[in-house]
């Protein structure tokens, strides 16, 4: 157990995720959104999480945990073609991870949603949170035009509205 992860996240303000994502840079991610699933018949979601409860911690709960456990909670797993795709940004632990549906891992490795998080991560590393989390969209939307072209029978299954946890 991490004492000092334990204290960045328990001491996080609760703020801090409306510091990082202002309401306009959340609509900017929502209608980026929007416009990803125009392409493609995959389900995009965003997720941001301050700071984690201190169960989640005590149980040494990583970044790539969470956002499988989120992945369920949001029911990203429950597209008809599974094709959804979550973005999980940790604010305080600064990570960012990527979790595909099972019909997109099997056309898409996990080392290319890890290299567009990298790249995601950079772009905050500068403290470009909206234009990181943008490219990111952009460059998943890309991966799902590929290999999960528009059939014309696609519903919006999963709200594009971010989620601020």
């Amino acid at each position: 157990m991490e004492i000092k992860r334990i204290i960045k996240h328990l001491v996080a303000p609760r703020w801090a995720v409306t510091r990082m994502f202002p309401a306009a840079a959340m609509k900017a991610i929502e209608n980026a959104i929007r416009e990803s699933e125009r392409s493609h018949d995959g389900e995009l979601r965003f997720a941001v999480e301050g700071g984690l409860k201190l169960w989640l911690l005590l149980h040494e709960r990583t970044p790539r945990a969470r956002a499988i456990e989120l992945f369920a909670q949001l029911r990203v797993w429950d597209t008809e073609r599974n094709s959804g795709v979550l973005i999980y940004v940790q604010a305080v632990d600064r990570h960012i991870e990527i979790v595909a549906d099972r019909g997109i891992n099997a056309k898409v490795e996990q080392r290319q949603w890890d290299a567009i998080a990298g790249r995601m991560q950079t772009e905050f590393r500068a403290q470009r949170y909206e234009a990181g989390a943008i490219e990111g969209i952009r460059e998943i939307t890309a991966l799902l035009a590929r290999h999960f072209p528009p059939t014309g029978a696609n519903p919006d299954e999963l709200a594009d509205a971010p989620v601020a946890l």
